[in-house]
């Protein structure tokens, strides 16, 4: 039992006083000295580091692209000549504009150009629908309001003094509503607008 109260006793008076009772000290060995200390670890001195080697030009890498932007402008591009490819598709508008017509009758022209119509037309009901940008007939006088925005209302002529405007209609001009042109595959080569045709 009296081991057991001296037990506490040490427990204690470590934890509160940091000493050993006297009893309980002459139980412990006897010691010619002073256990030393050990010394407190020394960090180990950082080494310097190392500069990087420089690369030297033209090892292949370069500079990271904003991959969005360059997505963007790649699917405006793709989506133009998907267009221009459905126009030449159906109403052959490449070959008519790219047909010189200094040697033909102005009937001959007005025939083809009845079925360039025609299969452009086609292509604009199917894909596209438009309407006016300022509604009104063509030599209609009209005003241009005060905060007009430039890429929707063109000015021809001299503008004097500050909007609103008065002016006569020439072009009531367009705007795309609703564009549905067809879904673009992978891998297919845009910039071929009409494929080569060989008669075998």
């Amino acid at each position: 039992m009296s081991r057991l109260l001296l037990a506490f006793q040490c427990f204690f008076l470590v934890l509160f006083s940091k000493r050993l009772p006297a009893a309980a000290r002459a139980l412990l060995p006897e010691t010619t000295g002073a256990a030393p200390r050990p010394e407190p670890a020394r960090p180990e001195p950082a080494k310097p580091a190392r500069p990087e080697p420089a690369r030297p030009a033209g090892d292949g890498k370069t500079e990271p692209r904003d991959d969005r932007r360059v997505s963007a402008a790649q699917q405006h591009r793709d989506g133009a000549l998907a267009l221009l490819a459905l126009l030449q598709r159906e109403g052959r508008l490449v070959d008519f504009l790219r047909e010189p017509l200094d040697g033909f009758s102005d009937a001959d022209i007005g025939a083809a150009a009845r079925d360039v119509h025609r299969g452009c037309r086609k292509v604009l009901d199917q894909h596209l629908s438009l309407e006016p940008v300022m509604p009104g007939a063509e030599e209609a006088k009209v005003a241009v309001p005060t905060g007009f925005d430039p890429a929707e209302i063109r000015l021809i002529g001299e503008a004097r003094g500050e909007p609103p405007f008065r002016g006569t209609l020439r072009h009531h001009g367009w705007r795309v509503v609703d564009a549905r042109l067809p879904a673009l595959a992978d891998g297919v080569d845009r910039a071929v607008i009409a494929p080569a045709e060989v008669e075998l």
